[in-house]
């Protein structure tokens, strides 16, 4: 009698655990689903394409070259490889002095802090600023900067 007692306790146990494993793959494999498509629309496979994109070069009023290249090239790859978009004003360049007090208000919106490049993808009215750190490391190669920037620029159009 102890021994079948022993083997009933035994067996609910197992069922019990195996229950809880499968219940928890389960939880595991839809925090799994959910985790995928938080990253997709995260990294931009699942918005809607822009309606207008701000590029916006933040400055000093003393720059260095990296500072100066930054802006020529960002705006070299508006002009050269987006030119329609850029006369119908869809993509749209700003320099800005950040040290100038009447552009106190571009600074706070963009919460920029010195040389900096910033890309505002305008969809639906809203703004979905992000900082470009890239552009930094690619300044020594012109071609490399262009051919980034202009992937950039049109994965947010959704060209």
């Amino acid at each position: 009698m102890k021994k079948s007692i022993i083997v009933i306790l035994i067996g609910a146990a197992i069922v019990g655990l195996l229950f809880f494993v499968f219940k928890n793959n389960n939880q595991q494999s839809v925090a799994h689903i959910s985790n995928n498509l938080t990253s997709k629309i995260q990294n931009g496979e699942e918005k809607q394409p822009a309606e207008k994109i701000e590029v916006v070069h933040f400055r000093a009023t003393q720059q260095c070259w990296s500072c100066i290249t930054v802006g020529e090239y960002a705006l070299k790859t508006i002009k050269e490889r987006f030119p329609e978009e850029y006369k119908n004003g869809v993509i749209v360049y700003k320099d800005i002095n950040g040290e100038l007090p009447e552009n106190r208000e571009m600074v706070m919106k963009y919460r920029a802090g010195g040389s900096s490049l910033y890309v505002n993808a305008i969809t639906a009215g809203s703004d979905n600023i992000e900082e470009d750190v890239t552009v930094w490391r690619l300044i020594a190669n012109e071609k490399q900067f262009l051919d980034y920037f202009e992937a950039k620029i049109k994965k947010i159009l959704d060209k």
